[in-house]
């Protein structure tokens, strides 16, 4: 027994480390992809080299391994992006009968319904996140929001009674490495049912399924400049932001980079939609069913690494159940396995990349220097790749950085309450106020603490679960505007 489970045994004896069960290995397989070595830019229906000639390599976070090398795309390749769009709206997209526009936003959903064994594999191998998750969560969420946005094609008449809607024109959008394709779906489907066309561009670290997603859209003879997608870093995303020709932002991300959107685009008559961090409160009661709830909390930030802005990031349990709620915890982060992703008993896949590995690790560091009691269960790394394993932080408060602060990795900060009245408190003090959950069998509970949370989205006896009826977005400095939803709409038209 190694010297870690020593102290583990010590201080959790309930836990008979020895005998948790190992599975044998049962990767998915990579046979039927197919990933070329380097990728060009998709603009105007077609993959076109940058004008400078520059690329970059995205890796697999899970073995270091480069995947391919995409462009690095500048101004000239932005302007060109942006004429295609222009072009296509006036002349092609905007001036479709909506019933045809519907069609080909269907076409793109069974298409990729289709090839989603091929997608689920290519965004576990750029992403790190485990196949299960990228299988079963992200790309039948990315078809459905294209099927969904589909039908309201040619009924906007019904989702804005008595007013008529008029397209805005060109959309810039950006999105975040942690749902890369359902995060395009999220924006381009709602973008294209209301007649307006695309530049988007995809996170440095993940764009490989934005890239196989402008291969469907040449299967499904998509108009040529309808969508266009560029990759590149922060400098891109800044020049689609400030293009004068673009219409309308739509960008989810960090506070950070909201806060500078914001700015740039104050004055400019730009419309825009920002979906940035959280800090997310999971609440359980006392008269929670308590196994259901413990899944929650693992599904709600250690199955998908913690890389989710809705993540139940902070967890508050009341005080008569919390000993029973963190020994149940911590057996059962001591099951999950962290690995390879393609592995499907994999729990935890890798960290998206060193840089977020690295900062995962200074919030570590800091809730040991403010005091924090950190438990962590026994498991090996691997040897190569981006890891952290699941990680539980207990005596900390609400000052504690660990407790206020996006970590955006399986950290999860514990405290106890008293009163239904203290947790609302305790939950509001935050900057952030997109999603929380509350777990009791009390249904008046359920409203009162609802209804009291500053948050977006709050679950009741579950956690991240998503549809595309439903409206997502926050408050604070979580962001503006609704994504999803018929409230998906309303950024992309204006009512006349």
């Amino acid at each position: 027994m190694t010297k870690e489970k020593k102290r583990l045994k010590v201080a959790n004896p309930h836990i008979d480390y020895d005998t948790v069960w190992t599975y044998a290995p049962a990767p998915e397989s990579t046979d039927h992809i197919h990933l070329k070595r380097r990728y060009e830019l998709f603009i105007n229906g077609e993959f076109v080299p940058p004008v400078k000639g520059k690329y970059f390599a995205t890796v697999n976070p899970a073995t270091e391994e480069k995947l391919a090398e995409v462009p690095e795309a500048t101004g000239e390749d932005i302007d060109k992006a942006v004429a295609a769009a222009r072009s296509a709206f006036e002349k092609v997209w905007s001036p479709m009968p909506p019933a045809e526009r519907g069609k080909y936003i269907y076409r793109i959903a069974r298409l990729l319904q289709e090839r989603a064994r091929e997608f689920a594999v290519i965004e576990s191998l750029d992403g790190g996140k485990p196949i299960r998750e990228s299988r079963d969560i992200d790309i039948p969420l990315a078809a459905a929001h294209f099927f969904y946005y589909a039908g309201w094609a040619d009924k906007l008449e019904y989702a804005f009674p008595g007013r008529k809607t008029r397209p805005l024109g060109v959309a810039g959008q950006i999105i975040p490495w942690n749902f890369p394709l359902l995060m395009a779906a999220w924006k381009i489907a709602p973008a294209l049912a209301t007649g307006n066309t695309v530049v988007l561009k995809t996170a440095e670290t993940t764009p490989l399924t934005a890239m196989k997603l402008a291969e469907l859209f040449q299967d499904a003879e998509l108009p040529p400049g309808v969508v266009n997608i560029v990759t590149g870093g922060g400098k891109t995303g800044q020049m689609i932001v400030n293009h004068p020709d673009v219409d309308k932002i739509a960008f989810t991300g960090s506070t950070e980079v909201g806060k500078y959107i914001r700015k740039a685009l104050a004055g400019t008559g730009k419309r825009y939609t920002l979906e940035l961090g959280g800090k997310a409160a999971n609440i359980i009661f006392e008269d929670a069913a308590v196994d259901q709830a413990v899944e929650g909390i693992i599904n709600g930030i250690f199955f998908n690494q913690g890389h989710v802005c809705c993540a139940g990031s902070r967890l508050y349990v009341q005080e008569s159940i919390a000993p029973e709620i963190l020994r149940k915890l911590k057996d059962r982060i001591a099951t999950l396995i962290v690995g390879d992703p393609l592995d499907k008993n994999t729990d935890i896949g890798a960290i998206n990349s060193r840089m977020q590995l690295e900062k995962i690790e200074s919030y570590v560091r800091i809730g040991k220097e403010e005091g924090g009691a950190i438990f962590q269960p026994p498991c090996k790394l691997p040897a190569k790749g981006y890891w952290h394993p699941p990680t539980l932080f207990t005596d900390v408060s609400q000052s504690h950085r660990i407790v206020q602060e996006e970590i955006f990795g399986p950290v999860l900060p514990i405290q106890t309450f008293r009163t239904v009245d203290e947790v609302i408190t305790k939950a509001n003090n935050t900057p952030y106020g997109l999603s929380g959950g509350v777990w009791t069998d009390k249904g008046a509970k359920i409203f009162k603490v609802t209804k009291q949370i500053r948050a977006g989205v709050v679950w009741a006896n579950t956690y991240n679960k998503f549809d595309p009826t439903s409206p997502f977005g926050g408050y604070k400095e979580s962001g503006l505007g609704r994504e999803g939803g018929l409230q998906g709409l309303l950024p992309y038209v204006e009512l006349v």
